[in-house]
């Protein structure tokens, strides 16, 4: 190069080193999907649901410890923002009289807990007693 100047098309000694690295990733080890569909590993959201707050933390805890004793990566549980439904009603049934109000509040807890694991494993996870008034929702992401 005349006088140290780069032209257009030529990558410095930076950009060419950068270029021979930018090649795709391969898994040390991977020979493609031969495990099959039970080894596969999956990212699992549990979602719970429930009025009763002891109920829903009792069923969290034992999901946890279940996934714990099986030593699979664990996340949560991620304690969601409580939904408040309130209702304004009149305590008067016919209108008349004075202006009187019930105020009923309806709360609904959530949590939310993310494990890495095969999907089998999981069902021997969930097969836990769940308590009255908890819903589970289980949602399999392939990762």
């Amino acid at each position: 190069l005349p006088s140290g100047r780069l032209t257009r098309g030529t990558p410095t000694t930076h950009q060419a080193n950068f270029i021979r690295m930018s090649a795709p990733y391969k898994a040390p080890g991977g020979k493609g999907e031969e495990g099959g569909e039970a080894a596969r590993v999956h990212r699992i959201r549990i979602t719970l649901t429930s009025k009763n707050v002891a109920n829903l933390e009792k069923v969290c805890a034992d999901l946890i410890r279940g996934a714990k004793e099986k030593r699979l990566k664990v996340k949560g549980p991620v304690r969601m923002p409580t939904k408040r439904l309130k209702l304004t009603v009149r305590k008067s049934p016919c209108g008349e009289g004075t202006n009187t109000w019930d105020r009923f509040e309806l709360r609904i807890h959530k949590r939310l807990i993310d494990l890495h694991s095969p999907a089998d494993v999981v069902k021997q996870i969930t097969s836990i007693s769940i308590e009255p008034g908890v819903e589970v929702e289980v949602t399999i992401v392939d990762a």
